[in-house]
C-alpha cells in the first residue's frame, strides 16, 4: 500500500516542496519541531533506510546535503541536526532541523504550528537556497515569491531573527513574528512610500501605533502569552526595538479581519527593520 510519501511524490497529495531530482524529493514537514524542519525521502518507495543499497544510501544522503546547505542559508540557525526515526511512515525518510540548541532535536518536544503563509514563504526561501538549484519547476515549488536570502552582514536582522524565533501574536487566532529588514529611503515615509516599500496594496489604510502600547498585553507577566518566560521574551524584544533602533513605530496596514502589523524602526545603517505579524480582528 502506497505511503502518503509515495502519494506526494506521485503527485496525489500536496506539499512544500524545496527541493528535487530523478530520484528524490525534499519537503517541509507539515508539523515541524521549528520552522524549517525538511524531510527528504527517496522516491523508491522503501520502508526501512538501511534496506536501501548502498549506492541509493549514499545519493540520499549526497542529496540530503544539498538540502540541508540550503536551509541553513535560508534559516536562522547554528546547525541543521539530522535524525533518522523510521517509525512514523513506512518510507524511508531523514529529517532536516534547524537547531540552536540541542533541545531542538527532541522529538518529544510539542509540534509547532505554521500558517500556510509561512510555510509557502520558507519553501521558496529554502528552494532559492540550495546550491546548483532546487531542480523543481517553477509551477512545483509555491506561487510565492522567492524570499530574498538574508544579508549576511546584515547584524541587526540576524539579532531580531533570534528575538523573535518561536514568537506569536496573540490576538484571535496566533500569528508567528518574523524578522525583517528593508532598504529605505531616508527620512520620513509618506504612506504610499511606506506601502510600497512593504509590498502591501497602495489603497491599504495604515494606522500607527505606539510600540508599547502594541505589545502590552505580551510582555505583563500575567498577559494573553500565559507565561513570564515568554512575557520576558517580548519585553527584551521591545527593549531592543527601543534601545537599538530609532523612531520606533508600529504600522497596522489594511481593514479587518485580517490586518498585517510591521514594528519598524531606523537601524544604524539606515535601514528599516523590526518585525511583522497578522492580526485577526473580527
Amino acid at each position: 500500500m502506497p505511503s502518503i510519501f509515495s502519494r506526494i511524490v506521485a503527485g496525489e497529495l500536496p506539499a512544500y516542496k524545496v527541493a528535487e531530482d530523478a530520484d528524490h524529493l525534499a519537503f517541509l514537514d507539515i508539523t515541524p519541531l521549528v520552522e524549517g524542519h525538511t524531510l527528504v525521502i527517496p522516491k523508491q518507495e522503501i520502508d526501512y533506510i538501511f534496506d536501501m543499497t548502498p549506492q541509493a544510501l549514499a545519493a540520499l544522503h549526497v542529496f540530503a546535503q544539498r538540502v540541508a546547505k540550503g536551509v541553513q542559508a535560508a534559516v536562522p540557525c547554528k546547525r541543521i541536526g539530522v535524525a533518522v526515526i523510521g517509525l512514523e511512515v513506512p518510507h524511508a525518510h531523514i529529517h532536516l532541523i534547524p537547531m540552536n540548541k540541542v533541545a531542538d532535536m527532541n522529538f518529544a518536544n510539542p509540534k509547532i504550528k505554521v500558517p500556510e503563509a509561512r510555510m509557502q514563504e520558507l519553501a521558496a526561501a529554502i528552494a532559492a537556497q540550495v546550491p546548483g538549484g532546487s531542480g523543481l519547476p517553477t509551477s512545483a515549488n509555491t506561487t510565492a515569491s522567492p524570499a530574498p536570502a538574508a544579508d549576511p552582514n546584515d547584524a541587526t536582522l540576524a539579532q531580531l531573527q533570534k528575538l523573535t524565533q518561536g514568537l506569536n501574536f496573540i490576538s484571535e487566532s496566533d500569528a508567528p513574528l518574523e524578522a525583517v529588514s528593508y532598504a529605505a529611503p531616508a527620512g520620513d515615509l509618506a504612506d504610499k512610500q511606506l506601502l510600497h516599500l512593504l509590498g502591501e496594496p497602495a489603497d491599504a489604510k495604515v494606522e500607527k501605533v505606539d510600540l508599547i502600547s502594541f505589545l502590552s498585553n505580551h510582555t505583563a507577566d500575567g498577559g494573553v502569552t500565559g507565561s513570564v518566560i515568554l512575557a520576558n521574551r517580548f519585553k527584551a524584544l521591545q527593549m531592543y526595538l527601543k534601545q537599538e533602533l530609532d523612531g520606533t513605530q508600529v504600522y497596522r496596514i489594511g481593514t479587518g479581519p485580517k490586518i498585517h502589523a510591521y514594528a519598524l524602526g531606523r537601524d544604524v545603517a539606515g535601514r528599516l527593520a523590526g518585525f511583522k505579524t497578522e492580526l485577526t480582528e473580527s
